[in-house]
C-alpha cells in the first residue's frame, strides 16, 4: 500500500525545502521527493566552474528564519556555486529537513484521483505514494536541453551538459592545462563557464550561435565588518526587495529617459555600468524595457564598452547581438569575459557563419573545418519554466493531460493553479510573479499564500481546490496582455518559452512581467476575499 500524507512536495531546492518546512511548522504531514543524491535544486545540480548569483548574496538567503540570519555569513557579494549548496545545506540540516526527503527519487506521473480526493504520485522505480495537496517546487530552469546537433552523444572525450556537470570535475579537477576544450553555448551559463575554463586550457572553442547583451557583475569579498553591516540592515533590505518590480534592492530612475539631456543619460548608464548586479537594466530608465528607441540608446551604449574590450573589431562584431536589444532577454553579468577573447588561447567559433554539421568521436565539424577537442561541454539551456512539469505525466479531471492542456501555452490563475487539476499547486511556475524576480523572494510568498489556503481549507475541512474557468481566462489573459507592454516579446528566449534545441515548443510568454509587486498584492487581494476566484469545496 501506497504512503499517504497531506501533501507532496516535488523537489528540495530553494522553493521546496522552505514548502516542507512551513507545511511541517503548521502540522501538515508532507514528504518531498528529490532526483538528486542532495538538497539545492538548482545549486546542487550546477555545480560547473563559474557558476554563481547573479542576485546579491545577502538578498538571495531566506528571510523567514532569525536564526539563520544571525548565523550565517556570506563570504562573497555574489556566492559562488559551492557556497550555496553549503548554506542550503546548512538550512536543511538546522531544521532536521532531511528525514522528510526522500533522496534519488524521480516522480514520473501524478494522478488525480476523484473519488479519492488525492494526488497518487509514481516514482521511477514504481513505488507510489499519495497526498491531498501536490506541489511541484521543480524550478523554472531546471529541465536541460542537449542540443539537436547529430553524434550529440558519440564524442569520445570528457563530455558533459553543465546542468550535469560531475562533481568531481573535468579533467584534473577542473584545471584544463594542455586540454583543448570546446563549448557549445554563449547564454549566462556559457559565459559564467567560459571565464574559467578560458584560465588554464591550452585551447578553448567557443561555438557561438547568438550572441548575448552581458554587463559587469562586479563581485568582491565580503569581509566580517561589511557582513555585520548587512545583517543589521536585513529588515530593511527585505522590504526594499518585496516593494521593488523584481525582488532586488534594485529600483528603476524615477525620471523619464525623454526628459533628461544626453549628457546625463549617458552619466546615468556609465554609473550603473560600474556598479554591481542588475543595476544597468532593473535601475535603469524604465523606458528601456518598453520603448524601443529608449532600448537602441542603452544597446548602443553596451555595444560600445563590448567594442572597447575587445581588441579585434571583427570579433568584437560578432559578440554584439544583432536580433535583440539589451535586457529583452535575461542578461548575463560577467567578469572579464569580453577580454578572454583577446587571449590567444580563446577561438571564437561563429555558427551562423560555419553551422555544426555534427558531433564526431574527436570534436566538432563544422562547415569549414573539424576542430579536434579533448573536452566538450553543452551549455545549451533548459525547456524553460514549463519542461520539469512536462517530463511528468500529470493527469488531472477525466484523465486530461496537463501537456496537452498546455500544448499551446501554458493557462493558469496566479501560476500557482490549474483548472482540471484540483489541488495542484506550481510553486514558481508559468505565469507566476516568482518566475521573473529574485526567486527566494518570490517563492516565499508562493509557499506562505499556498500554506495559509492549506490551513484555511483544513480550519474549515474543505478537502478540493481549483480555479474558475473565468478567473483562469482571466488571469492567462492579464498575463499576455502585460507582456505587450514590455519588449521582451520582440525576442526568442526562455522568457517565451523559446530554446533552439527544442524546435517544437510554440511562442508564448512564460512568465509574469507586471513586477512581484504588483503580483504579491493581487495574491493578497484574491485571499482577503475569500480565495476570490478558486472552488474551494
Amino acid at each position: 500500500m501506497s504512503e499517504q500524507y497531506d501533501a507532496i512536495v516535488i523537489g528540495a531546492g530553494v522553493t521546496g525545502l522552505y514548502q516542507l518546512y512551513k507545511l511541517r511548522e503548521e502540522g501538515f504531514s508532507v514528504k518531498a521527493y528529490e532526483t538528486g543524491t542532495g538538497v539545492g535544486g538548482t545549486w546542487y545540480w550546477n555545480n560547473y566552474p563559474g557558476c554563481r548569483f547573479d542576485s546579491e548574496s545577502e538578498t538571495y538567503g531566506y528571510s523567514w528564519s532569525e536564526e539563520v540570519l544571525k548565523e550565517w555569513d556570506w563570504t562573497e557579494h555574489f556566492s559562488p556555486q559551492p557556497e550555496t549548496e553549503k548554506y542550503l545545506n546548512f538550512v536543511a540540516d538546522k531544521f532536521d529537513l532531511r528525514k522528510d526527503i526522500q533522496f534519488e527519487s524521480k516522480v514520473t506521473t501524478a494522478t488525480w484521483d476523484e473519488a479519492g480526493q488525492k494526488w497518487d504520485i509514481e516514482l521511477e522505480d514504481g513505488s507510489k505514494a499519495s497526498a491531498t495537496f501536490l506541489i511541484s517546487a521543480t524550478g523554472p530552469l531546471s529541465s536541460f536541453q542537449l542540443p539537436k546537433i547529430p553524434g550529440v552523444e558519440s564524442f569520445k572525450g570528457e563530455w558533459t551538459h553543465t546542468a550535469r556537470y560531475p562533481k568531481e570535475g573535468l579533467a584534473n579537477n577542473n584545471d584544463f592545462s594542455g586540454k583543448r576544450v570546446g563549448v557549445i553555448g554563449t547564454g549566462a551559463t556559457g559565459v559564467q563557464f567560459i571565464q574559467e575554463a578560458a584560465k588554464t586550457a591550452e585551447q578553448l572553442y567557443v561555438f557561438q550561435l547568438a550572441p548575448e547583451w552581458c554587463a559587469p557583475l562586479k563581485n568582491s569579498p565580503i569581509e566580517k565588518e561589511e557582513m555585520e553591516k548587512i545583517r543589521a540592515n536585513y529588515p530593511q533590505m527585505f522590504k526594499e526587495c518585496i516593494d521593488s518590480f523584481g525582488g532586488f534592492q534594485h529600483k528603476f530612475d524615477e525620471r523619464s529617459i525623454y526628459d533628461v539631456t544626453d549628457e546625463e543619460r549617458e552619466a546615468l548608464f556609465e554609473e550603473l555600468y560600474d556598479k554591481p548586479g542588475f543595476g544597468i537594466w532593473l535601475g535603469n530608465f524604465a523606458e528601456i524595457m518598453n520603448k524601443m528607441d529608449a532600448n537602441d540608446l542603452i544597446s548602443d551604449f553596451i555595444a560600445r564598452k563590448i567594442r572597447k574590450r575587445v581588441n579585434d573589431p571583427k570579433i568584437a562584431e560578432q559578440l554584439i547581438p544583432k536580433n535583440h536589444g539589451f535586457g529583452m532577454r535575461r542578461v548575463p553579468l560577467e567578469t572579464k569575459y569580453f577580454e578572454c577573447y583577446n587571449q590567444d588561447n580563446v577561438n571564437l567559433v561563429s555558427l551562423p557563419d560555419t553551422p555544426i554539421e555534427e558531433i564526431t568521436p574527436t570534436g566538432v565539424k563544422c562547415s569549414d573545418k573539424e576542430y579536434e577537442l579533448d573536452i566538450l561541454v553543452y551549455a545549451t539551456g533548459f525547456e524553460g519554466v514549463m519542461g520539469a512539469l512536462n517530463r511528468i505525466d500529470i493527469s488531472g479531471k477525466d484523465g486530461q493531460k496537463l501537456k496537452d492542456k498546455w500544448a499551446d501555452g501554458p493557462r493558469t490563475m496566479l501560476g500557482m493553479q490549474i483548472v482540471g487539476f484540483p489541488n495542484l499547486f506550481t510553486l514558481v511556475g508559468p505565469h507566476n510573479g516568482a518566475t521573473f524576480c529574485n526567486i527566494p523572494r518570490c517563492a516565499e510568498q508562493n509557499v506562505e499564500w499556498a500554506t495559509d489556503l492549506f490551513s484555511y481549507m483544513r480550519d474549515k475541512n474543505l478537502k478540493q481546490v481549483e480555479p474558475t474557468l473565468e478567473a483562469e481566462d482571466a488571469w492567462t489573459a492579464h498575463v499576455d496582455e502585460t507582456a505587450t507592454h514590455t519588449l521582451f516579446p520582440k525576442a526568442d528566449s526562455w522568457f517565451m518559452g523559446i530554446n533552439v534545441n527544442n524546435p517544437s515548443k510554440k511562442r508564448t510568454f512564460m512568465l509574469y512581467a507586471g513586477g512581484q509587486q504588483n503580483y504579491r498584492a493581487r495574491c493578497d487581494e484574491i485571499a482577503e476575499k475569500g480565495y476570490e476566484g478558486f472552488v474551494i469545496k
